[in-house]
């Protein structure tokens, strides 16, 4: 089946035939995208992550298209309504909504008001004044048709019935719906009202109390913002072009002899169908595909900040004292060794009570400082995190002893999962956030990836998008970062394994299972010891895995043992062992790769080859630096008009970005404060966790707010109107949770689009 998609998804992604045939064909034989890209740049033609991601994704859109042509001809063939012209139509078909239109009239239907007005006999006389003959008068055709029994009382029900039957006939037509579609999509505009009486409850949604905009220009949050307003029941939305051009779309199609008294039947039928029908299937289907084109660009705005945040800057191996910070509980206090191990932990009084509890708090951190020869110091950036910070910082600890604020996210989800109780379970909940507050700083990745994506929060209405579409777009985002990193064979959790290029959680399992009972691996082969890692999944794994001071340093680099023989080929033409050829650049300055390339084997590999060589096992992430807030600068109070401060960019949305500048309370930067320069998309300036200087225009104590621009020369106090814009300035969801309110009580599918107006107008206070 696949091989028929070959030539269009090539077509559509702008990339040649033999590259997504062999892209394919790897996918097909169980590669995984991180594989495919690094390890089969021959085959693929040096395809990157993000092209094997969208031929697979393609790939598999056209096979659920396929698969529901097959079901439609199938329940057509049962039916006996399968024609040779109805078959080719739908082999023609290139996209879901072009398939439907074609089912449309032959979908088994609940009863209608056509169905109904053909039990009573009257399809004859819709035939007739379809055919709209200027000799057929309607009221005298129309009168044999009248009948008691069948619940036909007069002229008028028969006309009525016959109209029904062409309205649903319309708007089964597969050319009338392509049209109005087209129409949605290039004249439709949103508009939501709020809810009458429901003004005060719904004042969050205030921006959308009256709110017009075309449906093809809406930013995603916004319009995933009007959809949470009106699931609360708040506000009523509905998506509609003009409806005169709607209904004359119909009238051109299907009125063909304008002025007999047959046309005026068939344009009543044309209109009632655009009102009452078709119309509203229309407006439903646009509606649904408006929300997966914004479900599209929120995942892709969540996965772009999830990225940057798992490949932020690791301190690497250091004995680490964590505090995660508290008032009248105190700071929770650990002591973790240069793997993560918990090593101590213990309970002080550092920013609350009196001299005495202070004195003895400073006792316990100098002890533990000395006890566990600290290297570095981490403190949760929450509750009490910069007066905690003052204090460790007032016990002239060495300078050369970093202090960090880490941003601790989900930590306490962490701390009460189930992988939390697995690690540590005979500790609290307060134990094992502090635990892994100081693991972020030691490996920001190893450490996240054992938290759900949605909980680290740096998404936009991540609880109203498509949950499954979620997941894929956010794994796909952890595998990727996983992989390019490297993971350390002997030491890496069963979490961080799972993602490891091959495996999953069972075999990332098994593998941590074998080396608690035999020890750490020596080496990779030794992977093929491992229950249920076959040879298949050694390919797909392997070259992920790092063993640091293995016997053969190759163990230890991104190179993939399918290679090792190319590489020992490389050291002996040189006169050289492997460690020799790791050690010495200029001996490796002597190799030339277009001695080595093969049938199997091209520059690209080799280029990767060398590269891996010169640096094995190297870290793509950037070196870490220590970064400080503004002293003295602790609360909203401090917060003055015109302060420059140093700042870390914490959530990147569609309409700004937020800005933790150390007062507890993250402040936004409208797009239109994010350079002096216009800005489409705030992802082309800002990520998160960059460190940016950033200065106050306003500050709103009683709401909690605070606006911030990175202009150079900012206009201090002119934040009101980024303040108030659509999409709002609420990070980590960027509004209300969805389900908390009740959903309005109308059903347009039982009165249609005139009840669905009336309901749209009382809303609004029209009626």
């Amino acid at each position: 089946m696949q091989e028929r998609f070959i030539a269009r998804i090539a077509a559509e992604l702008n990339v040649p035939a033999s590259k997504v045939a062999a892209t394919a064909k790897l996918l097909a034989e169980g590669g995984t995208v991180p594989f495919i890209a690094r390890y089969r740049k021959e085959a693929t033609g040096s395809l990157d992550e993000v092209a094997i991601t969208a031929v697979r994704d393609r790939m598999t859109q056209l096979v659920e298209l396929e698969q529901r042509r097959e079901a439609i001809e199938k329940s057509l063939v049962e039916r006996n309504l399968l024609t040779d012209s109805l078959k080719a139509s739908i082999a023609g078909a290139d996209t879901l909504s072009a398939l439907e239109d074609l089912y449309a009239p032959f979908r088994p239907k609940r009863r209608t008001r056509a169905t109904i007005a053909k039990e009573a006999g009257l399809e004859p006389l819709a035939d007739q004044l379809f055919g709209q003959q200027a000799t057929v008068d309607p009221q005298a055709a129309a009168a044999p048709f009248v009948n008691a029994e069948k619940q036909v009382a007069d002229v008028t029900a028969a006309l009525a019935g016959a109209r029904d039957i062409l309205a649903e006939r319309f708007s089964d037509d597969a050319t009338a719906r392509a049209k109005l579609r087209e129409l949605y999509w290039s004249s439709a505009t949103v508009r939501s009202k709020v809810l009458t009486g429901k003004e005060a409850e719904g004042a969050k949604f205030k921006d959308y109390f009256d709110w017009t905009e075309p449906v093809s220009k809406i930013p995603s949050h916004r319009l995933l913002a009007i959809r949470r307003g009106e699931e609360e029941g708040f506000l009523l939305m509905r998506i509609t072009p003009p409806e005169e051009d709607g209904i004359a779309i119909l009238e051109n199609l299907f009125v063909k002899a304008r002025g007999t008294p047959g046309a005026e039947q068939v344009r009543l039928a044309a209109v009632d169908c655009y009102k009452r029908l078709v119309g509203f299937a229309i407006e439903a289907e646009v509606r649904i595909e408006a929300k997966k084109r914004a479900d599209t660009e929120a995942i892709r705005v969540f996965a772009e900040n999830i990225r940057e945040l798992l490949l932020a800057p690791a301190l690497g191996q250091k004995n680490v004292l964590a505090l995660d910070p508290g008032f009248r509980t105190g700071c929770k206090t650990v002591v973790l060794d240069r793997q993560g191990k918990l090593l101590h932990h213990d309970v002080v009084y550092a920013t609350a009570g009196g001299a005495m509890q202070l004195r003895e708090a400073a006792e316990i951190i100098r002890g533990l400082f000395a006890k566990f020869s600290v290297e570095a110091i981490a403190i949760g950036n929450g509750t009490a995190s910069r007066e905690t910070e003052q204090f460790v910082k007032a016990l002239k600890l060495p300078s050369s002893i970093p202090v960090v604020l880490v941003n601790e996210s989900g930590a306490s989800i962490y701390s009460a999962s189930e992988v939390a109780r697995e690690e540590f379970p005979n500790e609290d909940v307060t134990v094992r956030g502090a635990v892994s507050i100081g693991r972020r700083l030691m490996d920001p990745l190893a450490e996240l990836v054992k938290l759900d994506p949605k909980s680290i929060g740096v998404g936009q209405y991540q609880h109203d998008v498509d949950q499954a579409a979620l997941k894929r777009g956010l794994d796909d985002t952890v595998i990727s970062c996983v992989n390019r990193v490297g993971v350390e064979l002997n030491t890496a959790s069963k979490q961080l394994l799972s993602y490891v290029s091959g495996l999953g959680p069972a075999l990332a399992a098994n593998i941590v299972a074998h080396r608690n009972e035999n020890g750490p691996f020596r080496s990779r082969r030794e992977l093929l010891k491992v229950a249920r890692l076959g040879p298949k999944a050694f390919e797909q794994c392997a070259g992920f895995l790092r063993i640091r001071d293995a016997e053969n340093p190759l163990d230890a680099s991104a190179v993939h043992p399918e290679r090792y023989e190319l590489v020992d080929r490389m050291a002996h033409d040189l006169g050289c062992d492997l460690g020799g050829l790791v050690r010495d650049g200029s001996l490796r300055a002597r190799i030339q790769p277009e001695k080595y390339v093969t049938d199997a084997v091209g520059l690209p590999t080799l280029k990767d080859i060398l590269e891996e060589l010169a640096k094995p096992g190297r870290d793509p992430r950037q070196k870490f630096e220590v970064f400080s807030f503004q002293e003295g600068v602790e609360k909203m109070e401090d917060l003055k008009p015109g302060m420059k401060l140093p700042g870390i960019v914490t959530n990147v949305t569609a309409f700004g970005a937020f800005v933790d500048i150390g007062v507890h309370q993250d402040g936004l930067v409208h797009v239109s404060q994010l350079a002096d320069r216009f800005v489409k998309d705030p992802a082309e300036v800002v990520k998160v966790g960059q460190k940016v200087y950033a200065t106050v225009t306003e500050v709103d104590l009683a709401r909690k707010r605070i606006a911030l621009s990175l202009k150079a020369n900012p206009q201090i106090g002119a934040a009101k109107e980024q303040r108030t814009s659509p999409g709002g300035p609420r990070p980590q969801g960027a509004g209300p949770r969805p389900g908390q309110g009740p959903r309005p009580s109308f059903n347009p599918a039982v009165g249609g689009w005139n009840a669905l107006s009336d309901a749209f107008d009382k809303a609004s206070g029209r009626k």
